[in-house]
């Protein structure tokens, strides 16, 4: 039954959604993810000077990146490269530059229809812009639920049982071991409300990241010659044009698009929860922000994972080599034993900041459509529950599970993005504007949206100085 329903969502619909929405996005935009690339850290500077309290464009891309920087990077990109060849790899690039543009657009319009709580800080997400943008509450609770089932349970349980097989790969650890100590502490963190650890890993895992990314570039250097021919095999398979993986290029899309949006999220409807509690000028500028965290875990992080595995020489196709126990061989063929060691290390940070992201996910989903205490209670239990299930359960029912209610998310998110497509538009041609009216750093006015269910708890009309100057600025560009 489920691979029943992974052939009809993955082979049908979503791909044509993916591609082509983010295709869509991209042209229509003027392919903004790239316009603005330089300006997400110009960005970053203004971030320093945020409100107390709030968090800033730079945190919550670092929330991000704590989130999708996981199982879907080490493990789910050699699951990639087994079953559709080394194709699949240029198909998760694909994905990804369009999807920056999907990102774009759902981040930005998170930011704007989110509201302001009684403590002062923001929620929002895809329920949020479907219930005050398109008015179908109906829908967003829908998505809350798949959000809630696809992060708090599939998406955990995937985390668990990769971070299992490593451990067990590397220590001979019994995977069940592994998620009775991953529950244990799943448990004391969300039920005891233990956050120190939570904060010094998001401090970590940008540090992790990055040596990843620095132990491939090692594995590239010690075999600089075969790079070249490497990406030449990555771009051939794509097409069916290597004669090991003729007649794949269908295995190859498939995995690539699955993988790729499992690792990246880029219109799955995750990322706008966290993009939606930063405070910022402008929602656009969000949007920008939020669209380098796809190139981030995809363009970097993934493309780390394959170099490894592809230079190696330890990768032969119809090889069945469990998804992260190939990683680590191809970096230990390469670097010796202790690279082994390495990625288990690595994978049980990410997977360890992943399960926390996930768990929030799915509360703030679940609080979309009650506050009771009761559902909050049994959701934290499921989760611990489902994180010890993941850590001995095998790969293919795992991955099938999580692809299913990951697939059924995204369609409804793509969905809503595209009936307010005409928004993010309007929004993304007010910052234009101003930026072309010589405005370094646009100012969002809720004034010229009128006409939308804003929160005006949430966005405040400018200061009239601040509004005067920019008046005069772009009177100045009209002439």
């Amino acid at each position: 039954m489920l691979d029943l329903l992974n052939d009809l969502i993955w082979s049908k619909l979503l791909i044509v959604m993916l591609i082509g929405l983010g295709l869509y996005f991209t042209l229509a935009s003027r392919f903004v993810q790239f316009r603005y690339f330089g300006s997400m850290f110009r960005i970053f500077g203004e971030a320093l000077q945020r409100k107390a309290g709030q968090l800033s464009s730079f945190q919550a891309l670092m929330l991000s990146v704590a989130g999708r920087v996981g199982a879907g990077n080490i493990a789910g990109v050699s699951v990639a490269i087994m079953l559709g060849g080394p194709g699949a790899v240029f198909w998760m690039w694909v994905v990804a530059l369009v999807g920056m543009a999907t990102s774009y657009f759902e981040c930005s319009l998170a930011q704007l229809y989110k509201r302001r709580e009684s403590d002062g800080t923001y929620r929002g997400g895809p329920a949020f812009y479907i219930q005050h943008g398109l008015g179908q509450r109906w829908l967003g609770i829908l998505v809350s639920i798949l959000l809630l089932v696809t992060f708090g349970f599939g998406f955990n349980a995937v985390q668990s049982f990769t971070v299992a097989s490593s451990l067990h790969d590397t220590f001979g650890l019994p995977t069940l071991a592994s998620g009775v100590a991953l529950a244990v502490i799943m448990g004391l963190i969300i039920f005891g409300g233990v956050r120190r650890i939570a904060s010094i890993a998001d401090v970590l895992v940008p540090v992790m990241a990055f040596s990843y990314i620095g132990m491939a570039l090692v594995v590239i250097g010690l075999n600089l010659p075969e790079v070249p021919a490497t990406l030449v095999l990555i771009v051939k398979s794509a097409f069916g044009l290597e004669p090991a993986f003729a007649g794949g290029i269908g295995a190859a899309i498939l995995m690539g698009v699955k993988r790729g949006l499992f690792s990246n999220e880029a219109g799955l409807g995750s990322a706008p929860n966290v993009a939606a509690v930063a405070e910022v000028k402008h929602p656009a500028a969000q949007g920008i922000v939020q669209s380098l965290s796809v190139f981030i875990d995809t363009l970097l992080v993934c493309t780390s994972t394959a170099l490894i595995i592809l230079l190696s020489g330890i990768y032969q196709p119809g090889s069945e080599m469990a998804g992260v126990v190939l990683t680590q061989t191809a970096l230990a063929a390469v670097v010796g034993e202790w690279g082994r060691v390495f990625v288990s290390l690595a994978l049980l940070l990410f997977v360890f900041t992943t399960l926390i992201y996930n768990y929030y996910l799915g509360e703030n989903a679940l609080g979309f459509f009650t506050s009771k205490r009761l559902p909050v209670m049994l959701y934290r239990a499921l989760v611990v529950c489902l994180v010890l299930w993941g850590s001995v359960q095998d790969l293919g029912t795992v991955f099938a599970f999580a692809d299913v209610t990951m697939g059924l998310l995204a369609i409804c998110n793509l969905i809503a993005v595209a009936l307010l497509f005409k928004v993010g538009l309007r929004l993304m041609r007010d910052y234009d504007n101003q930026i072309r009216a010589g405005v370094q750093s646009p100012v969002f006015d809720p004034r010229q949206f009128s006409d939308l269910d804003l929160d005006p708890a949430a966005w405040q009309a400018p200061a009239a100085g601040v509004r005067a100057d920019h008046e005069i600025i772009a009177e100045r560009h009209q002439r």
